[in-house]
């Protein structure tokens, strides 16, 4: 599982990335602070079933707090785009190959409208967010279409003259980019396109590489900096504006503040959660500044001017929004909406346990529609070969091959 975080730049994108991962990165309010990608591991949240077990679990891969199970995916934070990244301007080239991979693009705004094109800090509230949701799926388009016409001519004779299969041939041209066969067909028979791609217009080549953008990059909208006063409005604005869409507001600079407070034991706060609860002494002789950007993890206690900037976080953030900071929203929405993930648990029906004694240890996320064969194959190739059945481990049911997993499914392969 890859998501990219991507944008123009000083948008927030790397207090985002840090808010996630808790990764030591470089964060800083001047354009190209990020010269170059950012990997770390960010989670996505699910409800644990150990809880139903009557347990409690101790996972190998990711954590579990209050029965709140966090699940490990790849993000990466890719340097800030600018207009005419698709021609390889600012670096371009190189930054959109750093998404190639990606399955799934959080596109991060500065939705207070104090940064323009450039990423320049101008007066809040002066520029047009919208601008930059319009140019970055621009870019985006541009890029599939340039790719897709380097071999334009050769492909549409080729097809007409039956000598090549479109959809395949499509679809290899750019399966560098994870694009499917299936994606290809799919995105032909929604644009009702005519079966000769030669008698394609330049429009119609346009909108073919943009629909086939959308249905392989699939993307969600992070409006950042939410807390502010035209933020609020604009977002608001982008709603109405583009209705189809994912559009969530969030605080990165609140959940980074939130996660370092938690990570420095002065608060209790699980990501995603509407409220905190402090537990680190409070001193209010201290005069300490405090911000989501400054690390805490040399605080031993909190200072009164702390105190108050995350009682601020709690009034004008975890309060007035649904999703709180948004950060966690906009990665389990990432995961299970655009992409249509499920959240899958190895277990036995009598053994929750593997064989060091670790408890529910895993849990993996498949495709939406994955079957229970498809579940051994993931797990082990032997699995999969040699499959008699699955065992729900709730009901003891046996179940079939083709039985199709439901998320957070709790499941035990028995092979031959």
């Amino acid at each position: 599982m890859f998501i990219a975080l991507c944008g123009k730049p000083s948008v927030g994108k790397s207090t985002f990335f840090k808010a996630s991962t808790l990764a030591d990165v470089k964060i800083a309010n001047y354009p190209f602070t990020t010269l170059k990608s950012s990997e770390g591991m960010a989670f996505v949240k699910i409800d644990c079933i150990d809880k139903e077990f009557n347990t409690r679990c101790n996972p190998q891969h990711g954590y579990c707090v209050d029965s709140k199970r966090f699940v490990p995916i790849k993000l990466v934070d890719i340097p800030g785009l600018i207009e005419g990244s698709h021609k390889g301007l600012g670096m371009g080239n190189e930054f959109l190959n750093d998404i190639t991979q990606a399955d799934a693009l959080i596109h991060v705004i500065d939705v207070s409208g104090s940064t323009n094109e450039k990423g320049e800090e101008v007066e809040k509230g002066s520029y047009n967010p919208s601008n930059d949701i319009k140019f970055l799926e621009t870019e985006l388009d541009l890029w599939y279409h340039n790719i897709l016409m380097k071999v334009w001519k050769t492909f549409a004779r080729k097809a007409e003259m039956g000598n090549i299969n479109f959809s395949e041939a499509v679809a290899r041209q750019f399966s560098g980019l994870k694009v499917k066969e299936e994606q290809v067909k799919k995105v032909l028979q929604e644009l009702n396109l005519s079966e000769k791609p030669s008698s394609w217009d330049d429009k119609q080549i346009m909108g073919f590489a943009s629909a086939l953008r959308k249905e392989s990059k699939p993307m969600i909208i992070a409006a950042n900096k939410i807390d502010t006063e035209k933020g609020r409005v604009n977002y608001e604005k982008l709603r109405a504006k583009f209705p189809n869409l994912s559009i969530v507001p969030c605080s990165a600079d609140s959940e980074l503040a939130l996660r370092e407070a938690a990570k420095a034991k002065l608060i209790d706060y699980v990501p995603g959660d509407k409220d905190f609860k402090i537990i680190g002494k409070v001193n209010d002789s201290e005069n300490e500044k405090f911000s989501g950007s400054e690390s805490l993890k040399n605080t031993q206690k909190l200072s009164g001017k702390q105190k108050q900037a995350l009682d601020k976080i709690r009034e004008t953030v975890l309060e007035k929004f649904e999703y709180g900071t948004g950060v966690q929203q906009i990665l389990n929405s990432a995961v299970f909406d655009l992409l249509n993930y499920i959240a899958i648990f190895p277990a036995s029906a009598n053994k929750l346990g593997d064989s060091k004694g670790n408890i529910l240890p895993d849990c993996f996320l498949l495709p939406k529609g994955s079957t229970a064969l498809d579940f051994a194959y993931f797990l082990h190739t032997d699995f999969g070969e040699n499959f008699i059945k699955a065992i729900d481990a709730r009901t003891k049911r046996a179940l079939g091959k083709a039985y199709e997993l439901k998320h957070r499914d709790a499941l035990e392969i028995i092979t031959r």
